[in-house]
């Protein structure tokens, strides 16, 4: 899932006057452009992909359809989803977490730049903080860690037993680290909550 707060953040326009719904459909527009951007980059390395956008864009991506995702999985392409769910009011947290969902995703990566990991508090606010290497969904809820995912988002995954990985794509090799199951950043899932650098 592409997001495109780089470019454009719709709750961000709203909050300075902009109609929520129009400014949630410039946000999708923006992980448009972000995702032919990433699948260019992609393609001039060799890699086979299909961008599948929520919204029509048919000159520029194919329309989602879920069985069409898997049967590009299936043949070894690597699937760009773009324009969150096509809905506005809702997060590209909960859109990752949906396509997750519906394609059987194993781990749902999430990718950040600069946050390597979900703290007890904000690392840059308290000297003390320490990074989780694990912490269930119930108790990432109930510290509203938003570092992680949105509510909906995270319930959507724990009632799916999809487990949520977040990392600093910033970091050197995090992103292979991630993919192999190498040990990086903060797992969320149905495990119990244990701190980085604890005893097993």
């Amino acid at each position: 899932m592409v997001g495109g707060g780089n470019l454009f953040r719709g709750r961000t326009a709203a909050e300075a006057g902009m109609d929520r719904a129009t400014a949630d459909y410039a946000g999708m527009l923006a992980t448009v452009i972000n995702g032919l951007a990433l699948q260019d980059a992609l393609e001039r390395e060799g890699m086979q992909v299909r961008t599948m956008s929520a919204i029509s864009v048919a000159q520029v991506a194919e329309g989602y359809i879920r069985r069409r995702a898997i049967r590009h999985l299936e043949k070894g392409r690597i699937v760009l989803f773009v324009a969150g769910t096509g809905n506005p009011y809702v997060t590209t947290d909960t859109a990752a977490a949906l396509r997750g969902v519906e394609i059987d995703a194993a781990r749902l990566l999430m990718a950040k730049n600069g946050v390597d990991g979900v703290y007890t508090a904000d690392p840059a606010i308290d000297p003390n903080a320490r990074r989780y290497a694990s912490i269930s969904y119930r108790d990432a809820i109930a510290q509203n860690l938003g570092v992680v995912m949105d509510t909906a988002a995270l319930s959507l995954c724990e009632e799916n037993d999809l487990p949520i990985l977040v990392f600093d794509i910033a970091r050197p090799d995090a992103i292979v680290q991630a993919v192999m199951g190498g040990s990086v950043g903060t797992l969320v899932g149905p495990e119990a909550t244990r701190l980085a650098g604890a005893a097993e």
